[in-house]
């Protein structure tokens, strides 16, 4: 039992978040029932996205419906709030929220209480100050990016058939991605793949019309499964036809055209931005030790050093690898492998800290990884053997359908599978569905908005 009454907050409801309350209201299952303890989660949506999952969503691949996990239906013994944190003042144990009724209340932001913080905002997208990229780039880390990127790409597909003018279409048909590691190559590789399907319905776009353009920064790609599948991979994109400039970066798109660091032009309606991620801001707005890169400084026991009844993971969390030959020297990738592992062990100390025991040390050998180049493609490095091609994709599939939460998701995303053998892609775009009021609104006499919707996560 707990010692006393214990408030718990978690802040986020991504991979860390959503373990961890899930384990800790199982571990609290009787503590929760008397009222000896409460679970708060603060996140921004009422759902947690598998990410790998993204690509092949945005693909078609996968329903986008199935790529999420609702947190109500996983989390029913919590207290959901909707919402996000926008400062943290642990040493009075108060975060200030706002929700999506702040503005329309008038009240202000709300402050919450609690007794233990757990830290799990995750990652946002890193960006550089690019000429253009702003108003032309879109990311891809939310569902809400992935599906629009598909709309996007179908519609530019639409655009060029349609046009006479050989300038637009050049720029509709050329896709500039923007970042080699695993988000930017698998996103194009899937997208790259979809479109090619697609192209044999069109009778003026075929394949070879379309340019595809992979830019790197560094002399490789998908550093995380090795040299030599790196250069693999290179080879298999171009080999497709993908244009992979490596040692290259993006100096500009402004006015529509993509400007690389090597002197090259290319006209395009698509910039896609996946060079890497940073801290979330909310660390920044706490009073809780970070290191040189932003995030929490972390102890082996997932508790954040020198700030008691403070925990943090994934992203945000810079956690020692006692695993590795030298632990002081290196830190646990923050990829989801990690996640999922550090959120057990860090709602299990939770638990041990309330019930004044001792704690657990989270130690996991990194067991390699796998990475998706379009349908039947892949590579993949696990436990150091290297596999290409069919069963690097296959592995790719079967392990992150073990990792997919809730039993509900592994039957549907492999019944789509399976549904995905027998008949063939579909190819609608429904970019209709980001200006759902523009027809009703042409139809009642108005005229549609030209301003982007207030909602921040909405196409513009």
């Amino acid at each position: 039992m707990v010692k006393e009454r214990a408030r718990i907050l978690v802040v986020g409801g991504g991979y860390v978040g959503m373990y961890t309350a899930l384990r800790l209201q199982r571990n609290l299952r009787g503590e929760l029932r008397r009222g000896e303890a409460e679970i708060t989660v603060v996140t921004p949506d009422p759902y947690m996205t598998y990410q790998p999952f993204l690509p092949e969503a945005a693909a078609g691949s996968i329903s986008p419906r199935h790529v999420v996990v609702p947190l109500r239906r996983l989390l029913g013994q919590c207290r959901l709030v909707i919402g996000e944190a926008r400062s943290i003042d642990h040493t009075t144990r108060t975060a200030t929220i706002t929700t999506l009724a702040t503005d329309e209340e008038g009240a202000g932001a709300r402050r919450l209480t609690y007794d233990e913080l757990v830290l799990a905002p995750g990652s946002v997208s890193r960006t550089l100050p690019v000429p253009g990229l702003a108003d032309h780039g879109v990311g891809f880390k939310t569902l809400e990016e992935a599906i629009g990127l598909r709309n996007h790409v179908l519609e530019q597909m639409d655009i060029a058939s349609s046009t006479r003018d050989p300038a637009i279409r050049d720029a509709a048909l050329t896709f500039v991605f923007v970042g080699g590691g695993y988000a930017g190559v698998e996103a194009l590789g899937e997208l790259e793949d979809m479109a090619r399907y697609a192209a044999r319905y069109y009778h003026n776009v075929t394949p070879e019309d379309m340019k595809w353009i992979l830019v790197e920064a560094s002399g490789r790609i998908l550093p995380e499964v090795g040299e030599d599948l790196g250069r693999y991979t290179v080879t298999e994109l171009r080999r497709r036809n993908i244009d992979v400039r490596l040692d290259t970066r993006l100096d500009s798109c402004a006015d529509r055209v993509a400007v690389l660091s090597d002197g090259s032009r290319f006209p395009t309606r698509t910039v896609v931005w996946t060079a890497g991620v940073k801290p979330h801001p909310i660390l920044a707005a706490t009073d809780l030790p970070l290191d040189d890169r932003g995030r929490l400084t972390c102890t082996a026991h997932l508790s954040v050093d020198g700030a008691p009844h403070a925990w943090a993971a994934g992203d945000a969390a810079a956690v020692p690898d006692v695993t590795a030959s030298d632990p002081g020297g290196r830190e646990c990738a923050p990829n989801a492998q990690h996640a999922v592992r550090q959120a057990k062990v860090l709602a299990d100390n939770v638990t041990h800290a309330l019930r004044g025991e001792p704690l657990d040390t989270y130690a996991h050998t990194y067991a390699g990884s796998v990475a998706s180049l379009g349908f039947h493609k892949g590579v993949a490095h696990v436990y150091g053997r290297k596999l290409k091609g069919y069963p690097a994709w296959f592995m790719h599939r079967a392990y992150h359908l073990s990792r997919v939460p809730t039993v509900n998701r592994k039957a549907r995303v492999l019944a789509e599978w399976a549904l995905a053998g027998l008949f063939k892609r579909e190819i609608v775009s429904l970019g209709s569905l980001e200006h759902p009021r523009a027809e009703f609104e042409l139809a009642a006499g108005g005229k549609p908005s030209q301003e982007p919707p207030h909602n921040p996560k909405g196409s513009s």
